[in-house]
């Protein structure tokens, strides 16, 4: 039960001063950049000739951004991982959906395909994960009231990191946002299920059969894309329960929600710098985020220091829950665009984006970019930025393969063409639809 110590921590911190909240920041980075500069030759050789004595001195740092992260991987991790070795093991994983297990039996691997780039490897520890259930419990968007909890988690794939939020009074049940609408509602029917987790858009293909859930939901709780106001109280008025978002990513936990719903950054998990348009640090509320600069707080396995996301918040005012921690007015530009496919009755069907990012970043390292591109249902126009040989027939024969076992219907046209990333902060757009929802 020593996730319980962990609870009590971490909602203890939400109640510290601003003041505390800053001298925990610091002490926490102090010890990430002494642990960094033992134990890993990247930063060794990143930090060795500066000083770092004050905050001020530590926002001055170098940042990394994706590419430099897997560029360095096998020398930035601090565990004397090959970067070779683990990206053999994810795309294994990913290629033969066992997404359950640990690296050397000590590491979850996470295989992310981002918004630019090709591949990301994150690692955690397994004495990480294994300290989830008093996270999920604390930052989880849930209470001790609450309990005991019958999850059905939906996403387009698991982890073994999710499977280490099971814990007593917390049972959580994985099943894939690419099955049926009627069997994900069966088994929350089968297993009586008091708290769903999905992203919106997934939620949004329950929504005409809500009717046939007979079971009561104590809450839902979503992520992976931004929840906007207006899906919010849809999904509240249609379900007759409370609506939470989480803010994750690869990178770290970013923002947890308090008991009055709304998304505060986790300030002892993660320490966020946020840039205006003309590179200022942003210190006032409603001041557009042009960018995001994440240090991790915890991850000593692979510290990511000043790493760089194309995330773009905005903050609001202080949050009448009390807590000092920052509030998440708006999350602005995380989600792709869905694709649509006919079925064999020739119905429309919904595949998510990060799925079909998966299927393409897979298949071959030469690809170094894409962009799909979809004006009509079951037809894509897909643009390749290579960095080798490649026959695209090789990627058409997968993706057929993947829509064909999920009896979608698809044509595909492939074009070989560089592709620039924005020049301004906004995410890169590897998805485009010139289609509404069916």
């Amino acid at each position: 039960m020593g996730f319980i110590k962990d609870y009590f921590y971490l909602k203890k911190n939400r109640r510290r001063s601003q003041e505390a909240i800053n001298q925990l920041q610091w002490k926490a980075i102090q010890k990430m950049l002494e642990y960094a500069k033992a134990n890993s030759p990247y930063y060794q050789n990143q930090y060795q000739n500066i000083d770092i004595v004050t905050l001020e001195d530590f926002q001055k740092l170098p940042t990394i951004n994706k590419q430099i992260m897997m560029e360095h991987f096998t020398d930035l991790n601090t565990c004397g991982l090959n970067k070779e070795d683990v990206m053999n093991y994810a795309v294994q994983k990913e290629l033969n959906k066992d997404y359950l297990g640990y690296y050397q039996d000590k590491y979850v691997v996470g295989l992310s395909s981002g918004t630019s780039g090709n591949k990301g490897l994150y690692i955690t520890p397994k004495s990480m994960t294994k300290r989830l259930p008093g996270v999920f419990l604390a930052r989880g968007g849930i209470e001790l009231k609450e309990l005991p909890l019958r999850i059905l988690f939906c996403l387009r794939v698991f982890s073994q990191g999710f499977d280490d939020i099971n814990a007593p009074l917390l049972k959580l049940k994985y099943i894939s946002t690419m099955t049926p609408v009627l069997d994900v509602i069966q088994k929350m029917n089968q297993d009586n299920i008091n708290l769903w987790m999905a992203p919106p858009s997934f939620i949004r293909q329950v929504l005409p059969f809500k009717d046939q859930i007979r079971i009561k939901l104590k809450k839902i709780i979503t992520y992976a894309e931004v929840l906007s106001a207006a899906d919010k109280a849809q999904f509240e008025a249609a379900f007759n329960t409370k609506v939470v978002e989480i803010y994750q990513a690869s990178e770290g936990q970013m923002a947890s929600p308090c008991k009055l719903g709304h998304l505060h950054i986790n300030e002892d998990m993660v320490y966020i710098e946020l840039y205006d348009q003309n590179n200022r640090l942003i210190t006032t509320p409603n001041v557009v985020g042009h960018k995001m600069i994440v240090t991790n707080l915890i991850n000593f396995a692979q510290p990511l220091i000043r790493y760089e996301m194309n995330d773009m918040i905005v903050l609001d005012s202080p949050c009448p829950c009390g807590s000092h921690f920052r509030k998440i007015k708006q999350i602005i530009g995380r989600s792709d665009d869905n694709l649509w496919f006919y079925d064999q009755n020739h119905e429309p069907r919904i595949v998510y984006s990060d799925l079909f990012s998966r299927w393409i970043i897979t298949e071959s390292d030469q690809i170094r970019e894409f962009q799909v591109t979809q004006k009509a249902i079951s037809k894509l126009e897909i643009t390749l930025d290579l960095i080798g040989d490649f026959d695209p027939k090789q990627l058409e024969r997968r993706l057929l393969k993947e829509l064909n076992e999920l009896g979608l219907s698809v044509e595909i046209h492939f074009s070989i063409n560089p592709l620039s990333l924005p020049t301004h902060f906004n995410k890169y757009k590897r998805f485009v639809s010139l289609i509404k929802n069916p």
